[in-house]
């Protein structure tokens, strides 16, 4: 879902993503982009059931503002969390933390 969500909204410039360990009990995946951006005030609804940002809804109909919710749930499942930083305009970074588990 990240990664669609960044290729459909980065219509030119860029996208990564990847991994790194952060401090031997996470780690962190991450996606990246130089798309549209999301509203600062947006942000804090992000993860909330149907909701869509503005700019989003602009762009393209498709989505149910359902995907961020399903990414979020399965990262609560999983004992992980999720973190978003985005400048309107300028793009997003969405990076997903995991706890690692020893293996005994």
């Amino acid at each position: 879902n990240l990664i669609g969500n960044a290729i459909k909204f980065t219509k030119e410039g860029h996208i990564t993503f990847g991994y790194s360990m952060k401090d031997h009990r996470h780690v962190e995946f991450f996606v990246r982009d130089s798309g549209i951006g999301i509203p600062a005030e947006d942000i804090p609804r992000l993860f909330t059931e149907f909701f869509r940002s503005a700019n989003a809804r602009e762009l393209t109909e498709e989505g149910t503002g359902l995907g961020l919710v399903i990414v979020k749930e399965i990262l609560d499942r999983l004992r992980g969390t999720i973190a978003v930083k985005s400048k309107l305009g300028e793009g997003t970074c969405f990076s997903c933390f995991l706890p690692v588990i020893d293996e005994p």
